[in-house]
């Protein structure tokens, strides 16, 4: 399918639980949400901007999720752009989905120049405020979050990961967030973040192992809500100075629109991390809107 022989970049998790029919979006706000005067960069959050980013930039890229009907807008688009592109299902709890997905993936494309791991989940968001502690959690539950943060990019990176060391270069990067930094409490409305810590060690490990042969490994910890049309309809993303909120880190700040991550800069970072010169790798970015005090 990659007729033109482009470089290839495959987004796993190339669309968002927060896009217009996205799970989180049905949960949160109980109905779709019409995206139609959003600009196209946001439509499809964090793993729907970085597939365009790389298209636009010249790669063929391969968008992973667990249904085609989730991404085949954001394909269309990016053919609209001018890019090229293909959908592959790929189910991160199932090791034969994944074998069959990067199979189809090297026989219809090739091997990908850079991978990005964006995959993410909403397990634990709908438990009530009363089940917050870990005694609550239903074990299939973690059972999810750790095949999402830690089995995943396991078995993911054992199928990239040996060719762009015989190839002496490649970019293998994961988007995160601050719940990899340390463990925190699970707050009511939250997905079951603890497993995210060994995502980030699975990273620092891969970065040792992996750097000598040329291969870029990185953790990019996304600090805060991520502009998509889910988040962008929450009361909280409304224009009201006057609306604040517990900061994580002491005193209080401004819910608002502009509180929001443009996941279009998240993409350009995650470019910006690919193209970097091998004297000078960075393996580790944290990106906070400037309203947040970053979480550490």
């Amino acid at each position: 399918m990659n007729t033109n022989h482009k470089p290839v970049a495959i987004v796993v998790g190339a669309t968002s639980k927060w896009q217009s029919d996205g799970r989180n979006t049905r949960l949160v706000h109980g109905k779709e949400l019409d995206d139609s005067d959003l600009p196209v960069g946001v439509r499809w959050g964090v793993g729907g901007a970085i597939a365009q980013k790389f298209a636009q930039e010249g790669f063929f890229v391969v968008l992973t999720t667990r249904s085609t009907t989730n991404a085949t807008l954001l394909d269309k688009a990016i053919r609209g752009q001018g890019g090229e592109s293909m959908i592959v299902e790929l189910d991160l709890t199932s090791s034969e989905s994944i074998a069959n997905a990067f199979t189809q993936i090297r026989a219809q494309a090739g091997d990908p120049e850079v991978l990005v791991y964006n995959a993410g989940y909403l397990e634990g968001r709908d438990l009530p405020r009363e089940k917050e502690l870990l005694e609550h959690i239903p074990v299939e539950v973690f059972e999810t979050a750790q095949h999402i943060c830690s089995r995943g990019p396991f078995l993911v990176a054992k199928e990239v990961l040996p060719a762009m060391r015989e190839r002496g270069e490649g970019s293998f990067l994961i988007s995160n967030n601050i719940a990899s930094l340390r463990g925190r409490k699970r707050m009511t409305g939250e997905s079951l973040y603890y497993p995210r810590v060994m995502m980030r060690q699975l990273v620092q490990v891969l970065t040792e192992e992996y750097s000598e042969f040329g291969v870029h490994v990185a953790n990019v910890v996304i600090d805060g809500t991520i502009d998509s049309p889910g988040t962008r309809a929450l009361t909280r993303s409304q224009p009201n100075p006057d609306l604040v909120s517990p900061q994580r880190s002491g005193g209080s700040y401004p819910l608002r629109s502009d509180a929001l991550i443009n996941p279009v800069k998240i993409a350009e970072a995650f470019y910006y991390l690919h193209t970097q010169d091998k004297s000078a790798w960075t393996h580790e970015l944290q990106l906070t809107p400037f309203l947040i005090k970053p979480g550490f």
